[in-house]
């Protein structure tokens, strides 16, 4: 059966930094790209960074320069470095692990980020 169990998330001030982490099980850690979407309320789920199983990143342009994907195949662990936090990074962050061949797709049950004075 596979986890993906995400945690870090908390309430903090604009300016702020928090590191959320994803830790994975029931798959073969490195055979998957490992993702990081976020929800607000009302609005759909987006894309927030995203590592490929060879280290490739890639992220949403409202968060380049302050948000830092990174994985630790050794531990299964996928982690996002959030720094500069503000208002609009507030949201449901869930955790994504996605194969193409076969095609597999994996979420965690968020947690939540909040952004306030």
């Amino acid at each position: 059966q596979v986890h993906l169990v995400e945690s870090g998330g908390g309430l903090v001030q604009p300016g702020g930094s928090l590191r959320l982490s994803c830790a994975a099980s029931g798959i073969t850690f490195g055979w998957y790209a490992m993702g990081w979407y976020r929800q607000a309320p009302g609005k759909q789920r987006e894309l927030v960074a995203q590592i490929s199983s060879d280290g490739r990143t890639n992220y949403a342009d409202s968060v380049k320069g302050r948000f830092t994907v990174s994985r630790d195949n050794a531990k299964n662990t996928v982690y996002l470095q959030m720094n500069s936090l503000n208002a609009e990074d507030t949201a449901v962050y869930y955790c994504n692990a996605e194969r193409t061949i076969p095609r597999r797709d994996f979420w965690g049950q968020g947690t939540q980020v909040t952004v306030s004075s």
